[in-house]
């Protein structure tokens, strides 16, 4: 699991941290019954999760909620080992710090110095750019989503990874133009870690970091179908109330995910991020090194790790999912606190309910929750001409996603209901984000958005025509698309005046709904048709979630 990628989503949902001043002290109480309160959800008949606390390296709680295993009614227990996801992924960041501190790899090495097969772009790819997730690399995952095979419907493993990876012609961006989260590096760094120490990742991190730090339970799934004693089952539910399904990794790819840990284990691994017995200051140093763009702006993204802010105090945490589990991991410096969460529930928000057992140790050193606005002057209102003209639809300058605005009930809200809050004329809030409408700075009848974002970026939408194709316009994309890079094909047909799109199997996709002149899309999947200079309809882009203009050539 991870942050939302610099496109729609995150103006959609909104939840970048903003930086804040550090405040001081913080106390120290063992919330007892609270914690079980904000774990009531899970009992005997769920799935569930273990949660652990520590204040200086010392773990002050343990527990357990829910079921590990609900067809033998074997409860959790804050020893059960489960899945933690992207919490995996500072692990593997570790492993190449580690590498390049025997002088064995420079972060600042190419990834071709490595791993040869990947192509060349032009500019090179450094291993620090896989750690910032900064490479501009397409997203695996979302790659053979395209080609029809999505994660979860086959067995995928790390050389399959690269053998998607070397197959693409292009970037989403120029190396650290950007920051977007792309699984890829991380899957490519557990590869590069087997060359250049000579043994495969799980075997370099079990001698080189869990038996030193003591993590006896701690081991990766690089094999599904090895047993591993004493390991959750992970479910997600199903359209029953209370029923549950098996959601399982049936995956060999790992690096991106795929640690299997406990509780306990993983506030030994943090620890280790404070202290540095494994690894030393330089290896601290690195850990926490957050990634830089060419731009000069700096990423809350570090090795593995989010170096941010929660309610007014710095935290350094990541969370995870991977099928039916879920994990947060937070660190809290300046208190000495850090909470460890993992849950085999897909429903199950591990970091919110983190977040909720931190509030109960971190005490008065956190900033009270509330608007940073609400203290301020009423927002002004605006006149309904006004929002009906700031209305509409915007394409993400970067990606090329698209995003509706509608304005209803007096208020200037997306389309899935979030309303924006007026701070001043052509200035909204949403979230952590300020949006600056340009329209109303410069007197143009309708221009671009600017989103602010809390980490400091500045995202760009510009405005498009709303696109309602006739059936001559829908006839002109009839054909078949296949793509080398994502290994599948687009059979495009218009049936009730409608577009839609099969892949090879003959699998239809969601409908897709005209988003703006040749552009359609479901939620997830976004394709842009591609005209030559005398106007025909020649190839197709498509974008799903991380990966961004892959190209199918239409071949009939």
């Amino acid at each position: 699991m991870h942050r939302a990628p610099l496109i729609a989503v995150a103006l959609l949902l909104s939840v970048s941290a903003s930086a804040v001043a550090q405040r001081p002290g913080g106390t120290l109480t063992d919330p007892g019954s609270r914690i079980d309160s904000v774990f009531r959800a899970f009992g005997a008949s769920s799935p569930g999760c273990a949660v652990a606390v520590s204040q200086r390296g010392t773990v002050v709680t343990q527990k357990a909620y829910g079921m590990a295993h609900l067809e033998h009614g074997v409860p959790n227990t804050p020893a059960t080992i489960f899945e933690a996801g992207s919490v995996s992924k500072q692990v593997v960041a570790a492993a190449v710090v580690l590498l390049a501190l025997d002088g064995k790899l420079s972060l600042d090495d190419d990834v071709r110095t490595h791993l040869p097969e990947l192509p060349d772009y032009g500019a090179p790819i450094t291993i620090r750019h896989l750690i910032n997730h900064t490479s501009g690399l397409r997203d695996w995952g979302s790659v053979a989503a395209l080609g029809g095979w999505p994660r979860g419907t086959r067995v995928y493993s790390n050389d399959l990874v690269l053998h998607i990876a070397r197959h693409q012609r292009a970037l989403n961006y120029a190396p650290g133009t950007y920051w977007s989260y792309t699984n890829t590096g991380y899957n490519l760094m557990a590869l590069v870690v087997g060359r250049v120490s000579g043994v495969p990742l799980a075997e370099f991190t079990r001698v080189r970091l869990f038996e030193p730090l003591g993590m006896t339970q701690t081991s990766w799934r690089d094999d599904f179908a090895r047993v591993v004693k004493g390991r959750a089952t992970g479910y997600e539910p199903d359209s029953s109330p209370g029923v549950y399904r098996l959601d399982m990794p049936f995956d060999d790819a790992y690096g991106n995910g795929g640690l299997l840990t406990t509780v306990h284990d993983l506030l030994r691994w943090t620890a280790n991020l404070e202290s540095g017995a494994v690894g030393g200051a330089r290896f601290i140093t690195e850990m926490h090194r957050q990634g830089v763009l060419t731009s000069g702006r700096t990423v809350e993204y570090a090795g593995g790790l989010f170096v941010t802010s929660y309610r007014g105090i710095p935290e350094v945490s990541h969370s995870g999912a991977t099928a039916g589990y879920r994990a947060f991991l937070s660190r809290y410096p300046a208190q000495g606190v850090a909470v460890a969460v993992l849950c085999n529930a897909a429903n199950a928000s591990a970091t919110e309910l983190g977040h909720q057992v931190a509030d109960g140790y971190l005490g008065d050193a956190l900033v009270a929750r509330a608007d940073a606005d609400s203290a301020s002057s009423p927002p002004p209102a605006l006149a309904p001409a006004r929002l009906a003209a700031l209305a509409g639809v915007y394409r993400h300058a970067r990606d090329g996603q698209p995003v509706r605005l509608v304005a209803r009930d007096g208020q200037l809200r997306t389309e899935g209901g979030s309303a924006l809050r007026p701070l001043a004329a052509g200035r909204f809030r949403l979230g952590g984000n300020v949006l600056i409408f340009d329209s109303v700075a410069t007197g143009a009848a309708r221009a671009g958005i600017r989103m602010l974002t809390g980490d400091g970026d500045t995202l760009r939408y510009e405005p498009v025509a709303p696109f309602a194709p006739t059936p001559a316009q829908l006839a002109e994309y009839v054909g078949t698309y296949e793509s080398d890079e994502a290994d599948g094909t687009f059979v495009v047909s218009v049936e009730r005046d409608s577009l839609l799109l099969r892949d090879r199997y003959g699998r239809a996709m969601p409908a897709m709904r005209p988003d703006y002149a040749d552009a359609f899309g479901n939620g997830r999947l976004g394709i842009r048709f591609v005209r030559d200079d005398a106007g025909r309809v020649t190839a197709l882009s498509a974008r799903d979630g991380r990966a961004w203009d892959v190209r199918f050539v239409r071949r009939r």
